[in-house]
């Protein structure tokens, strides 16, 4: 029986997807000078005006954030006054205050560390217990082995779409485009991921922004031949294969002239395509001591492992936590009837030798650097310059689990 999934991407001069990276450029700036900074900030956006607020602690770091800001937005490609937003001469407000005292101490020493004697806070092997979780909540990490990098097709094809319209709008072979862009891809197949591979592209959409004077068949044409033709894997298209480009008719006026932006509002785009569930939590602007973001990618980091390692062919990893406490409420993993062992015994695995309290998992992945502005648009997951994408604990896992060495389920 033949399945439909569908994922969407949304390029780095979409509205919503330049307020992250404002918002990510500016938690990059304060990592670079200080990387123990305290960062939660949001950015709307609307025609002629960027309005950025949040919280920060820093005792050192004096960030310029109007020229954070206005370097970002001339890096996306907004420098022209007719886009109705652009680098120079659109307003920037700023309210940023300090990060609230009671959520700083409950992240600064954790509740198990306050209640440790000082012989035990000693000890180094609970050094890493000190600080608490930013926040409660749960997120959720997945791989699948349907793609090299461990992604779901769709949200993999839909992300090289917007990638490569990017691309020929910098490099100058369409010298009509504009920086907002979206795709969506459709594909086919024969029952779930693990069970067959993809069998076609139903459905392609693509809306680019253009100059006035672009005409419909031309951008038609030049999606078709210039784009998904040259990212869409041959034996994929066919006959049957529906390509919906442009069809509100004009793009004209588009980013934030078009639609107003606000971080955090693309977080399907920014994981798994809606291929698994999400715990909610937006990822941009937040330093890695917020769970949301870092536990978000360490989830990614396990699952991707254990996919890597062969113990299943598609994993979702879930952890909990509490506000201001070291260590996960839970954790949970679902193979999909794919793993070599039990869901219960991976996880039991997953627990020997994996650690998820927030400050082992910011010394394990060296999260507290300047990475995150180039995380904000085309997704978070599935790119191998980041650290969560790292498999070097497949072969680790491997052994373990051929030597059976977890606890008792």
């Amino acid at each position: 029986m033949q399945k439909f999934y569908t994922s969407e991407s949304v390029s780095e001069g979409h509205p919503d997807k330049l307020a992250d990276f404002i918002s990510d450029s500016i938690l990059d700036e304060f990592l670079r000078q200080e990387p123990t900074s305290r960062v939660a900030v949001e950015t709307l956006l609307t025609t002629g005006m960027a309005v950025v607020a949040g919280e920060v602690r820093a005792k050192t770091a004096h960030v310029d954030i109007q020229r954070t800001v206005r370097e970002a937005v001339k890096t996306v490609g907004y420098t022209r006054a007719d886009y109705g937003f652009d680098a120079e001469y659109s307003a920037v407000l700023v309210a940023i205050h300090e990060q609230s005292p009671e959520i700083a101490t409950g992240v600064d020493t954790s509740e198990e560390w306050r209640e440790m004697t000082p012989q035990e806070q000693a000890d180094p092997a609970n050094a890493h217990s000190r600080i608490g979780a930013g926040d409660q909540g749960l997120m959720f990490g997945y791989a699948t082995d349907e793609t090299p990098e461990l992604m779901p097709l769709p949200i993999s094809l839909a992300h090289a779409l917007t990638r490569r319209i990017a691309e020929l709008r910098k490099d100058g072979t369409l010298t009509y485009l504009r920086p907002d862009a979206k795709a969506q891809v459709t594909v086919v197949r024969d029952g779930e991921p693990h069970e067959g591979g993809a069998v076609a592209v139903d459905t392609v959409v693509i809306s680019t922004q253009h100059d006035e004077d672009a005409t419909q068949e031309t951008i038609k044409a030049d999606m078709l031949r210039h784009v998904i033709q040259a990212v869409i894997p041959a034996e994929l298209l066919n006959e049957n294969t529906k390509y919906i480009i442009n069809p509100s008719g004009r793009f004209v006026i588009g980013g934030p002239h078009g639609d107003t932006g606000l971080t955090g509002r693309k977080i399907i785009v920014d994981t798994y395509g809606g291929a698994v569930p999400h715990g909610g939590g937006a990822f941009s602007g937040k330093d890695p001591t917020k769970v949301d973001r870092s536990a978000a990618y360490y989830a990614r980091y396990i699952a991707k492992n254990l996919v890597a390692a062969g113990l299943a062919r598609r994993a979702l990893v879930e952890i909990a936590y509490a506000i201001g406490r070291a260590n996960p409420v839970s954790l949970r993993v679902d193979t999909y009837g794919t793993g070599t062992l039990s869901d219960e015994h991976l996880a039991s695995l997953i627990d020997a030798h994996f650690d998820a309290r927030p400050q082992s998992i910011i010394a394990q992945l060296g999260l507290q650097r300047p990475i995150y502005a180039q995380t904000a648009a085309y997704g978070h997951f599935g790119r191998p310059e980041f650290p969560w994408e790292e498999t070097d604990r497949a072969e680790g896992l491997r052994l373990a689990a051929d030597n059976g060495e977890m606890a008792e389920v």
